[in-house]
């Protein structure tokens, strides 16, 4: 009966522009009371090794000694090793790039682990997604969304568009304050580091945020850059807009030895992300972000899938850099995979615009709407950079969030990764962290920035 009832909704007017698409019918959002969980997730699990969603972990509050996330599955042991020794007979559920990866570096290995489907959201979330079942449109041409606020506009998708924009919005928290490193490996396995400071407010999950007051807007973000020294005092500040084509992505830049805030402009789709070196795209941040208005998007449905889950390993205060970030890929020995459930999405470039990549597809794990996995192909239609999001969750919220992602370039070998806080003081602080809307006014960000 259940498989029944994803088809139905997998296929229902798929061959239908996803613009054209209303809020779902009645009958479909009682789904997240009975068939499926209040994220929009399978609530059953695959009578095998994929369990039932049974709630996820239970708010814990901190602090921890060491300020990180203490391991919930610490003694859980490794029930396969993946390598390109065996990687046949597991490739029904890995991905093109997780093959690509193996194949290429014979030391890589997916440590896989039993399943814990961890993830969960205060309940006030879980009330907003039914909300936004009944009431969330996609506006023309899938530009934005109306009728949602808090998470997830369409708990219960029919189109690639609705699910990409269940990623765009889902979840994170009201504000978030943390520092972390970025660090760029080149072939050789020489390291380019930066360490920065984060502040996000998310005006779009604020309590008691109405759509009146939203104004367009998703997030407010300030990031500033404090090592290596001649970098730092550089400040970017972004305002995010919900319909990019109707109102382009804000954002100012302020270099510390010109003392001035400017607007930068061209800050979205394939503009090279100089945070990176230019590594990645403006819109690989956060695996994917911004406009989709440039490709035609495609729900193929959803597969098992090996994805990493669960990362507290590589999550914790006492690992370095060092034991992380290895020549060509991430410490294999510190990651953890587990089998999961996941929306397929695939992107094509759209006739008559251009971008960095023809064809993109994106892994969304059913249980959060988090992309874990991207792959990226140039105009050969050959496949250029393979991403990954190493989840958490975040108890003390509670929310599912990545503590770990990587962009692995295949025609170079470089890879870059982010949110490297293992040597910093603390996790991301989603609660003690004093941040305003009011401090994203460019005049105040200006001030602040010339003290």
């Amino acid at each position: 009966m259940m498989q029944q009832v994803m088809r139905r909704l997998v296929v229902l007017l798929m061959l239908t522009p996803g613009w054209l698409l209303a809020a779902v019918d009645q009958g479909s959002v009682a789904l997240l009371d009975q068939d499926l969980t209040p994220v929009g997730a399978e609530r059953q699990g695959n009578g095998s090794d994929i369990p039932d969603w049974t709630g996820g972990l239970a708010e814990q509050k901190g602090p921890w000694p060491g300020g990180f996330h203490p391991d919930p599955y610490k003694n859980d042991m490794p029930i396969a090793r993946i390598h390109a020794g065996n990687l046949e007979q597991y490739k029904d559920r890995l991905g093109a790039g997780q093959i690509a990866l193996l194949q290429r570096y014979p030391d890589l290995y997916l440590n896989i682990y039993p399943s814990h489907r961890s993830a969960s959201y205060p309940q006030r979330v879980y009330d907003a997604l039914r909300t936004n079942a009944s009431k969330a449109k996609l506006l023309p041409y899938g530009a934005g969304v109306d009728g949602a606020l808090v998470s997830s506009p369409f708990p219960v998708p029919t189109s690639g568009l609705e699910v990409i924009w269940n990623h765009t919005l889902r979840y994170r928290g009201e504000s978030v304050a943390f520092r972390s490193v970025t660090s760029l490996i080149t072939e050789n396995g020489d390291r380019m580091d930066t360490l920065r400071d984060y502040r996000y407010f998310f005006k779009y999950s604020q309590p008691d945020m109405t759509l009146q007051q939203l104004d367009n807007t998703v997030f407010y973000l300030i990031r500033e850059t404090l090592a290596p020294a001649q970098m730092a005092g550089t400040l970017t500040l972004v305002h995010e807009p919900l319909d990019q084509i109707r109102s382009p992505r804000k954002s100012w830049i302020y270099i510390a030895g010109q003392r001035r805030l400017r607007r930068t402009p061209d800050l979205a789709y394939d503009t090279p992300d100089v945070s990176t070196q230019s590594f990645r795209t403006v819109d690989q941040v956060d695996i994917y972000n911004g406009a989709p208005d440039r490709f035609d998007w495609q729900l193929l449905g959803k597969q098992e899938m090996y994805i990493p889950y669960n990362a507290y390993a590589v999550h914790q205060g006492d690992v370095k850099l060092d034991d992380i970030l290895h020549q060509h890929h991430l410490n294999p020995s510190l990651l953890r995979y587990e089998a999961h459930r996941v929306w397929v999405v695939e992107a094509r470039l759209r006739e008559g615009v251009s971008h960095k990549f023809k064809r993109r597809r994106y892994y969304l794990d059913e249980d959060s709407w988090q992309i874990v996995y991207a792959e990226e192909y140039d105009h050969q239609d050959q496949l250029q950079q393979v991403l990954e999001a190493h989840l958490i969750n975040y108890y003390d919220v509670p929310l599912m969030y990545p503590t770990l992602e990587v962009t692995y370039d295949l025609s170079s070998g470089r890879y870059y990764a982010e949110g490297l806080d293992n040597e910093q003081a603390a996790a991301p602080d989603f609660f003690n962290n004093d941040i305003r809307e009011s401090d994203f006014i460019p005049s105040s960000v200006r001030r602040d920035a010339r003290r």
